[in-house]
């Protein structure tokens, strides 16, 4: 099985790698979504979260960096939850809500933006007509749970 598997795979590339080279059009019409150059955009750099707080030291263990993609359909609202760790998120589609559970202060965030999120305070994301996708950085300890449900 394992076999026929990787003789269907080679087979695939072979014939992809085949057309390839034939193809006689001209590639001058596909324009890169890249510069020639090397481009670095800093996205966020703070010390503190979207509502002002400053972050809390990071806790003693053996640092853990998660990385998840979060993806949230239109009208639906996240559970009230908090983070014990320090973490980021950049908005790769669509837009999302966040508010603060205490007092009710929201904020907008959309596409192409990051923004950074509380750390042990209770809030959530909300969607409206677009939905959204989010990847979201997390900088914790391998003890430490990215997210905690509030009541």
């Amino acid at each position: 099985m394992i076999r026929k598997n990787v003789l269907i795979t080679t087979l695939f590339v072979v014939l992809t790698s085949l057309a390839s080279s034939c193809d006689n059009s001209s590639h001058d019409d596909q324009k890169s979504e890249y510069s020639d150059e090397i481009e670095s955009v800093s996205l966020l750099k703070t010390t503190k979260s979207w509502d002002g707080t400053p972050y809390p030291n990071y806790p003693n263990g053996q640092p853990e960096i998660s990385v998840l993609r979060i993806s949230v359909p239109p009208h639906k609202a996240l559970n009230w939850h908090k983070h014990p760790v320090i973490n980021a998120a950049y908005i790769e589609k669509g837009e999302i809500q966040i508010e603060r559970k205490e007092d009710g202060k929201t904020q907008w965030i959309r596409q192409g933006q990051a923004v950074p999120e509380m750390v042990n305070i209770a809030h959530r994301g909300k969607t409206g007509e677009k939905g959204a996708t989010l990847i979201v950085f997390y900088s914790g300890t391998t003890d430490l749970s990215l997210s905690e449900p509030v009541n």
